[in-house]
């Protein structure tokens, strides 16, 4: 078949190299426009835009995908189907209906869970035991197509979004090349996806990364795994913001209060409603990441200081 591929961010980059190695022809890309990057906040290509100019792909990056240069050029490539992966536009129904078998998407969860932009993150955030990723074809509606396939995953204890986002990128874009080939082969079956167990992923904001040292230390272990690496788990200390990398519960802790710290000379801990957590990774606005004992060493801890 002739494919475009859609997709922006990197995690989109082993499907698409996955797809180009397929059996099927990928006559280009369509990603995100150019946007500002760094300190110099110069323009940068997306990393599905710049896999497609080192292996000379053409580029389409259209401001948004119903704007009529874009379907006009859509047309004359005749694509027979999009493959999509976190692309990060809504696709109206004109570019739709263009390819013969429409726009099929690998999707990071097993749904009808987690539809949305986020679905690692709030599986991770929600304590689930088990993910993984399904390939529908896509609609109007926020993830509700018909699903070609799936494939599972086991959270593991010390997962961050973005170690279980990398292992479903890699075995997701076997996944999808599954699903094309089946659809060349006039085999591919599409199943509705059922009525129950429906849960809504949006995007995790800034708020959402803050600590809520409030909570059990399960809930604060998941919620900075969640938010690992983006948009970065964050608290204050001595009222500036510093950001955390993920903790470990330490269930036969010493009793603190919720925030409290406790500086000792191999680790630093943390107090929550329950146990205490041990900090790892700990960043100061400017500064660079740092152990946790090397930062409360820097910044020498005072006895009842607290993270808020």
């Amino acid at each position: 078949m002739r494919v475009i591929f859609a997709g922006t961010p990197a995690v989109a980059v082993p499907a698409l190299t996955a797809v180009a190695a397929s059996r099927h022809e990928l006559v280009a890309v369509v990603t995100r426009p150019d946007a500002p990057a760094g300190r110099g906040r110069g323009l940068s290509r997306s990393p599905v835009g710049e896999w497609a100019d080192e292996h000379g792909v053409e580029v389409l990056t259209p401001a948004r995908p119903r704007d009529p240069e874009f379907l006009d050029r859509l047309r004359e490539l005749a694509p027979d189907c999009v493959p999509v992966v976190a692309y990060g536009a809504l696709v109206p129904p004109a570019a739709l209906e263009i390819p013969r078998y429409g726009w099929i998407n690998l999707h990071f969860s097993l749904l009808p869970a987690w539809r949305g932009a986020a679905p690692v993150q709030h599986a991770v955030l929600h304590g689930d035991e088990l993910t993984g990723a399904s390939v529908f074809q896509l609609e109007q509606g926020l993830d509700t197509g018909p699903v070609y396939g799936t494939l599972t995953d086991e959270i593991r204890p010390t997962d961050t979004s973005g170690d279980l986002l990398e292992r479903l990128a890699d075995s997701g874009a076997g996944l999808l090349v599954a699903v094309l080939d089946a659809i060349a082969d006039g085999t591919a079956r599409a199943e509705t996806q059922p009525a129950d167990g429906v849960s809504l992923a949006p995007k995790l904001t800034v708020d959402d990364a803050r600590v809520r040292w409030a909570d059990p230390a399960f809930a604060v272990d998941r919620r900075i795994r969640a938010c690992t690496p983006a948009p970065g788990a964050w608290t204050t200390f001595r009222g500036e913001r510093v950001k955390l990398g993920p903790v470990v519960p330490v269930p036969d802790g010493p009793e603190l209060k919720p925030g409290e710290l406790l500086v000792e000379k191999a680790r630093v801990l943390a107090g929550t409603a329950t146990a205490p957590v041990r900090l790892g990774e700990v960043r100061a606005a400017g500064k660079r990441a740092m152990s946790a004992t090397d930062w409360a060493r820097g910044v020498r801890v005072g006895a009842g200081e607290d993270l808020a």
